[in-house]
């Protein structure tokens, strides 16, 4: 299996990452796997300029010479695409939703419907390829914080496995390795059934978006961590 990750974190120490990580050390116990990381902040991704030469030219290819295209034949050779990133105003941020922006010439300009949605035809075929979304949060809880980006990735990827993990912060401060060490096992079985099922079960993603603490104790700790006015 050719694995393509999107890694949407600025810092060098990923708290998404990490999870991430584990994810495809278990997948690559369980399975014979290519995995390809790109750094999506150490490349050269402009804006969409929305001029539709992609559409005319009909190659998968965008007419900006920057490191986007080589994005896209990464893209179009994996067979699962796995976006880590951390929430960033309650979408994806915005060096990462700039590759997402443009990936716009892997469809093209004819529509059509199906089963009451308008959508863009596609140039390549999608349907042999899947998609897997971690995304963690500062945040203490999953109410309130993740519908948006729910929203988004379905409209996006259509059956994507989606995984929103609360109190990602918590994944690089020493203090608290005891409670990032049970999610990052749970991350590595999680890995591995994936690489047999090629699925995730409900429950599983339930284990996975479990907080690692108490919110108010949470919420305790960043307070008093923060800068004071």
């Amino acid at each position: 299996m050719n694995i393509l990750v999107l890694n949407g974190s600025p810092k060098p120490k990923s708290d998404t990452m990490r999870l991430t990580r584990s994810f495809l050390e278990g997948m690559t116990r369980q399975a014979s796997c290519s995995v390809t990381i790109v750094d999506v902040i150490h490349k050269d991704i402009r804006p969409c300029r929305g001029c539709f030469a992609c559409w005319k030219n009909g190659d998968g290819r965008c007419v900006q010479q920057d490191d986007q295209n080589e994005i896209l034949a990464a893209y179009q050779k994996a067979d699962l695409i796995i976006w880590s990133f951390p929430l960033y105003c309650y979408s994806m941020p915005s060096h990462l939703k700039a590759v997402l922006d443009r990936t716009i010439p892997l469809i093209q300009l004819r529509m059509k419907e199906t089963d009451g949605r308008v959508q863009h035809e596609p140039l390549i075929d999608f349907s042999e390829k899947r998609t897997i979304v971690i995304c963690g949060s500062g945040f203490p809880d999953w109410d309130g914080n993740f519908e948006g980006l729910r929203l988004q990735c379905k409209n996006s990827f259509g059956q994507a496995e989606m995984v929103f993990v609360p109190e990602t912060p918590l994944m690089n401060v020493p203090e608290a390795e005891p409670l990032a060490q049970p999610l990052l096992t749970r991350f590595f079985l999680a890995g591995q059934e994936y690489a047999k099922s090629l699925s995730l079960s409900p429950e599983t993603i339930h284990e996975l978006q479990i907080p690692m603490m108490p919110k108010e104790d949470y919420i305790r700790a960043v307070n008093a961590s923060a800068p004071h006015a």
